[in-house]
Formats: structure tokens, C-alpha cells, sequence
């Protein structure tokens, strides 16, 4: 009998007969790993510039990170893209970024191929690679590769971590999180997160991670294993907790041009760059610190005591998993590969700020705000960046930050541990670029990359092996070219020779300057060399041109959120109903509110209003969201514009009350009012001069319950219990265009 005669499976080789005795089994062979396969171990650090850790010229305590450097080889001339989405597509694909989609962070995809926010299914991961050989594949902490049509809790989910290789996932699917309060999720849905006493979502993240590690090995002992661990720190916001703050006070009161000529003294001591490199002079709009008034020191001073806490936190947290590898016999033969995905950033503008997204997106701070507030920095109370000094501090002795491809944007530390294979100490100067990590990886496990991976035929890896480096520190470098693009920004690296233009958003593309360095000369670009050899310039030019031709770069595209903007404009309902109790919307799916009039509806069940009490809709958080909720018989809305900074609207309710409303009318460009009505009558009105917008946010929206603090009248969770049957969002239109305030609000009940 044959299998297809069965409804067997045709792949069956085995012979099946009346019984098990005239019968032989057959099983598919499983793809094992050799038996020396190391277990792998990715770290990536978000945000960190070049010298931020100890063993890179930083004054910053990293012990853990710096022993992972003595036990390894660490490389100074190692780059990455200059945004975290494109440089995670590189190092899980070993494929330059445009070509699998991800030429820009993962909400700015605007339909072009090089630019679709998500890795293409020509470009299998490392995660799904090693699992079809033997590896058990664990990710954890923030994603980054899923653009905004996927990030709904309702799917499709093939692009999320276990859609790419990954057999578990916890963590964040966007580029930044509270630390103290964040939006999580787990495999493929999200996950309540209760405030407590004493959390950390770094220290979370390690237990994740240790917690992978140890059920892998107690499941699976002949097998090794891929552990994916990408920290939110050290990107905005600094959250950390006050004993670790407490160790840097007073530490930079010298100021970043003292702190920034001692981290180059220390890089050339330790080898770090050329004895004869020369600082990069302050990038514009930052003024000398001598310059800057007493209360503006101050403030900066301890946003970079809170950064620089921040990482020694995170280097504790790496630590714990070195620690337990260690503790568990898996250390000597784990690959550990710890890097940042970008250069440091430049996002908190000349002063930075307490709460950033609003510094950088509604309103700037001022001085005295954050005087006032010095205190809460870094706690669950603020929202923390550090000014742009600070940021070009981390990236001694280079210029220019995140989102540049000169070096501040795109070099990086890369370390690499693994005593079974890599003789300890030693630094590498040989150039390479994120693509390379999964070349080599497959180079030394002797694995081949599929041409065909379920069915679609592959890129070719477009990195190369750096295992060559491993035991011969004066190698010559074998990469010849890489190019660069990040929002306008372009790059080339060809031999040695770097042609760079920095280009300024909404100019003419072709008016951008290119600039000549040779880098093997100039480690922190300061020489440029473009006046003197234009004929090398232009070749190097138009080797850019042809990468980008190939790679996907095209078309050039220098808008940011607007991509953003333009699709929530172009995919947002007019009408969302929730229930209450369903699962967290992402903060970057909330009701899209923007530049519009809209209406909150909520409907409860008879005789419900007398009991009330908790949350009926919850969106964003303190720093800035609504809540409507009700308490000792009142409903009461506060629109959260800032924290301390909120509009309040509040009446009794009786128990007949059945729909409890707000709507909201615009006025002006960015304010409006807002009314409150009970039953379709008006309860009274409030001004918001001025609103937020959704795509700044800091956390998402739920339904009968609170995930993280909005209000400061009631403690999260605060769930709603019986009676509340469903809230209806409803988008009424441009500016310009009154609400009819109640009518229709609940047609279908």
C-alpha cells in the first residue's frame, strides 16, 4: 500500500503493510547541527555612539562589556547603517538594507521596494537559517521590522519575530519604549503590563533571556542555541534607576568639550584610533560649554549623569546573562556579538529635554522646565534625552550624529567573544560593515546560505566573512565597497577612500556637497580632500550611483514622519469601536485624531452608571493621552497635553445614565475645545489650546482598564468591571467642520 493511498504523505519512504510487523518505518531525518556548533548570542545596544563604552575611551563604568573585550577582539572600524530599522535588517539578513526593504526605520516605508519596512522573503534571516539547522531561535527586546500595516494585535503577523525564524519573542515592536511603564509583547500578542514597585524593562528583558536560555538547554541538550537580545537602551528615554544616577553627580560638570578631549586621550592610549587623530570640531548649534549659563550647565549636566547611568545599568544587565552562561557551562562555547545599531543621537537639540517627544514634536522645553524638574530625571516622571553636546561626546572624536553617514552616524562598537574560538584581547582595524556578521557566522559554523528558502529564490548575501580577522589582528581588510543612504544622506567607501554628502531635508538633491576623506589617514574626517581631487571624487560618486542602482536605494526620498503621516492618512477608518478588556492597541494604531473633529462614545449597560467606577478608555499616558473614566459617581475626561499639563472635564452621573460622551472641535491649527455630554445633554466644556499628535505618542490605547499611568487620579490597572458594553471613536471631518454633538453617536444599539 502506498502512502497516497492513505492520505499519507507522499514524502513517506517507508513501506506500510496489514501490520507493524510486515511494515518499516520511516521518519525525516531532522538537519543537525555539527557537533561543535557554538550557541550565538547577538547583544545590540541602540543608540550607543562610538567611545560610550569603557573599552572604547569612555569615562562610563562597563566593566561586563569591557571584559567581553579582554576575553575577545573589539573593532574600531566597524559601521553600520545610521538608524536602527535598516542596521537590524543587515545584521539578521547579511544583505545590504534597501535591497530586503528596510532603507529607513520601519513606520517610514512609503511603497517603493528598498522602502517597504519590512525584510523581503528573498532574504531569510539568520534566525530561520540556523533553525532549519538544528538551533533553537529566541528573540528578545525591540523588533523594528514591521512596518505599520502589520502592526495591528489582529495580524497578519509574518513579519513579527516568530513570522521570521524565531520560535519565541518578548518584547517591543517600536523604536523607543518607557523603561519604566512599557507597551510589550509576547510571541504574537500583547501583553498587560501592571506597574510595580522596583521594574526595569531591561532587567525584565534579561530574565526573558534567561529564561529562554534555561528552558533551551534543559529541553534540548544536544542542541545549540540563537539568542537574539536587543536592549531599548541606550535610546531616548534615559530611564534608569537613582542609585546608579547617584554615582555620576558632578561627574560632568566640566563640560563636554573637557569630558570629549579626555575620551580621545583614552582611545589613543588604549589603541582605540591612531595616535595622530585629531578631534572633529563641534558640530553646528553646539555651543562651547563655557559659554552656556549656569542653570543651562546644570540641566544638561544631568541628563548626560542620567545617559551615562542608563548604559552602566544596561553593561550590569549584560553581565547577568554572561553570568549565567557561565554559571551553566555554555560560555566558552557561545559566540557573544555585541554592537550598536547606530551612531549617538542628536535628538535633544542643543538644551535636550525632561520629555522629548513633546521637545521635539509640539513644544520646546525651556531651561527653567527642566530646572525645575531636575530632580525627576530619569524616574517614571520624565521622558529624558540629553542635549546634542552629550550626544557628539559619545561619538568621539567624530562628527555628526544618528541619521548622518559621516562617522558619528555610522561607526560603531562591535565586540566579539568566544573563547573556544577567538584568543583573548586585541583590536582589529580591518573596515567592515553590519552586513558581514551573518557571513561569517555561516562562515565558521561551515553552513551554506539557501539559494532557495521556502519556495523564493534568495539574495545573495551581499557581506562578507570577517573570520579571517579572528587570529590575524594585521590582515589586510578584504571588503572593498559599501555604500550608505539614510533619509538623503549618501555615502561611499571604496579602498580606503570615503566620499560623503550630508544632505539637508527638502533641498535639491544634486546642490548637495560631497565631501573626500581617506580614512585610513583621517579616522574622525576632518580632512577633506574633495578640492584636491575632484577626478577621485567623481569616480567616487558615480560608484555610488551604481550601488544605489543595484542595491534598491532609488528613488532618493529625505521625508521622515510625513511617510508616516501619509499613511495613517491614507489607511485611517472614520469609526473604531471597542470592547472592553480587549487587548492593547499599539500607540502607533490609535485612532488616527489628527487635524480633525472627532467624538468618544461609550455605551453602558442599564442600571451600570450607579456602580461605576474605573477606566473606560485609555490612551497614550502622563506625558501625553486622554482618559475617560469614572469614580465616586462622577465620569471624569482629562486630555493629558504634557505631564502637568492636562484639560479636565467632569460631572455626577445618576444610575439611568446609559451613554457617557466627549467631542472634540477644533478652533484654531493645533487647539480646540472639548464637551462632555451624558445621555446626548452637554455637561460642560473645556479649551485645549494646544493637542498632541498621534504619531507622538508614548504608549497605545486600551478598553476597560489602564496599561500604563495616564491620570494621576487613579492607580492602573483601575478596571472598569461589569457594564461597560463598548466605546465608539468616531473622526468627524477636516477643520472648519462643527460635531453635531451627540446625534447618531449610537445608532446601532
Amino acid at each position: 500500500m502506498t502512502p497516497s493511498d492513505t492520505g499519507g504523505d507522499d514524502l513517506f519512504q517507508g513501506v506500510i503493510g496489514r501490520t507493524y510487523r510486515e511494515s518499516t518505518p520511516w521518519r525525516e531525518p531532522r538537519r543537525a547541527p555539527r557537533p561543535d556548533a557554538p550557541n550565538v548570542l547577538f547583544i545590540v545596544l541602540d543608540d550607543v555612539g562610538f567611545s560610550d563604552l569603557g573599552c572604547y575611551g569612555s569615562e562610563i563604568a562597563t566593566p561586563r562589556m569591557d571584559a567581553l573585550a579582554a576575553g575577545g577582539v573589539r573593532y574600531n572600524n566597524f559601521h553600520v547603517t545610521a538608524m536602527c530599522s535598516p542596521t537590524r535588517a543587515c545584521l539578521l539578513t547579511g544583505r545590504n538594507a534597501h535591497a530586503v526593504g528596510v532603507g529607513a526605520i520601519a513606520e517610514w516605508s512609503n511603497g517603493f521596494p528598498g522602502y517597504e519596512g519590512r525584510i523581503s522573503r528573498r532574504a531569510a534571516t539568520v534566525a530561520e537559517i540556523l533553525a532549519d539547522h538544528g538551533y533553537g531561535a529566541y528573540a528578545i527586546g525591540k523588533w523594528h521590522l514591521t512596518n505599520l500595516a502589520n502592526y495591528h494585535s489582529a495580524g497578519p503577523h509574518d513579519q513579527w519575530p516568530l513570522g521570521r525564524g524565531f520560535a519565541r519573542w518578548y518584547g517591543f515592536l517600536g523604536g523607543y519604549v518607557d523603561h519604566w511603564n512599557p507597551d510589550l509583547h509576547e510571541d504574537n500578542h500583547p501583553v498587560r503590563h501592571t506597574p510595580r514597585p522596583g521594574y526595569h524593562l531591561s532587567e525584565d528583558l534579561v530574565d526573558r533571556a534567561i529564561a529562554q536560555i534555561r528552558d533551551h538547554v534543559g529541553s534540548a541538550q544536544d542542541r545549540p542555541f540563537f539568542q537574539y537580545l536587543a536592549f531599548g537602551a541606550a535610546h531616548w528615554p534615559h530611564h534608569v534607576p537613582d542609585d546608579y544616577i547617584r554615582r555620576y553627580a558632578g561627574r560632568y560638570d566640566a563640560g563636554w568639550d573637557a569630558v570629549r578631549a579626555a575620551r580621545l586621550e583614552k582611545q589613543k592610549a588604549l589603541g582605540i584610533v591612531p595616535a595622530d587623530t585629531n578631534i572633529a570640531p563641534r558640530n553646528p548649534g553646539i555651543e562651547a560649554w563655557e559659554t552656556l549659563g549656569g542653570d543651562e550647565r546644570q540641566v544638561a549636566a544631568r541628563l548626560q549623569e542620567t545617559y551615562a547611568a542608563f548604559m552602566e545599568h544596561t553593561d550590569a544587565q549584560i553581565g547577568r546573562v554572561v553570568d549565567y552562561l557561565a554559571q551553566i557551562g555554555q560560555l566558552d562555547n557561545t559566540a557573544i556579538v555585541l554592537l550598536s545599531d547606530n551612531g549617538a543621537s542628536g535628538e535633544g537639540g542643543a538644551t535636550g529635554a525632561v520629555s522629548i517627544r513633546k521637545h521635539m514634536l509640539t513644544e520646546k522645553e525651556t531651561t527653567g522646565y527642566g530646572l525645575a524638574r531636575l530632580d525627576s530625571i530619569g524616574s517614571e516622571h520624565s521622558f529624558p534625552h540629553y542635549p546634542m553636546g552629550w550626544a557628539q561626546v559619545s561619538n568621539t572624536p567624530l562628527k555628526w550624529f544618528k541619521k548622518d553617514t559621516h562617522g558619528g552616524g555610522i561607526r560603531a562598537p562591535l565586540i566579539v567573544h568566544w573563547p573556544d574560538r577567538i584568543r583573548p584581547g586585541g583590536i582589529r582595524t580591518q573596515y567592515h560593515h553590519v552586513i558581514d556578521v551573518v557571513p561569517t557566522l555561516l562562515d565558521v559554523l561551515g553552513i551554506e546560505a539557501p539559494s532557495v528558502y521556502r519556495g523564493v529564490r534568495q539574495l545573495p548575501l551581499h557581506g562578507i566573512s570577517m573570520a579571517y580577522t579572528f587570529d590575524d589582528a594585521q590582515a589586510a581588510t578584504r571588503k572593498q565597497t559599501q555604500y550608505f543612504e539614510i533619509v538623503g544622506d549618501r555615502a561611499i567607501w571604496h579602498q580606503g577612500w570615503k566620499a560623503v554628502a550630508r544632505h539637508a531635508k527638502g533641498e535639491d538633491f544634486d546642490a548637495d556637497k560631497w565631501e573626500l576623506y581617506h580614512l585610513e589617514s583621517d579616522f574622525s574626517e576632518i580632512r577633506d580632500q574633495a578640492a584636491s581631487r575632484p577626478d577621485h571624487l567623481q569616480r567616487l560618486v558615480e560608484l555610488w550611483w551604481r550601488e544605489a542602482e543595484t542595491y534598491g536605494v532609488l528613488p532618493l526620498d529625505d521625508r521622515e514622519t510625513e511617510r508616516a503621516y501619509d499613511w495613517m492618512n491614507e489607511t485611517a477608518p472614520s469609526r473604531y469601536e471597542y470592547r472592553p478588556g480587549m487587548a492593547r492597541v499599539d500607540r502607533l494604531m490609535v485612532p488616527a485624531i489628527n487635524d480633525c473633529d472627532y467624538r468618544i462614545a461609550a455605551e453602558l449597560a442599564p442600571g451600570a452608571a450607579g456602580q461605576a467606577r474605573g477606566v473606560i478608555l485609555a490612551c497614550g499616558n502622563r506625558f501625553g493621552g486622554f482618559a475617560l473614566f469614572c469614580d465616586a459617581g462622577r465620569v471624569r475626561f482629562e486630555y493629558i497635553y504634557a505631564e502637568h499639563t492636562s484639560h479636565v472635564l467632569e460631572a455626577p452621573l445618576d444610575a439611568s445614565t446609559r451613554t457617557v460622551a466627549v467631542a472634540y472641535a477644533r478652533n484654531g491649527r493645533d487647539g480646540g475645545q472639548f464637551t462632555l455630554f451624558l445621555d446626548g445633554q452637554p455637561r460642560g466644556h473645556v479649551d485645549a489650546p494646544h493637542t498632541w499628535t498621534t504619531y507622538g505618542l508614548t504608549a497605545g490605547l486600551t478598553c476597560g482598564y489602564s496599561n500604563v499611568p495616564v491620570s494621576a487620579s487613579y492607580v492602573p490597572p483601575f478596571e472598569f468591571g461589569p457594564g461597560l458594553e463598548r466605546v465608539i471613536v468616531e473622526r468627524l471631518g477636516p477643520s472648519g467642520r462643527q460635531p453635531d454633538p451627540y446625534q447618531a453617536v449610537l445608532q446601532e444599539q
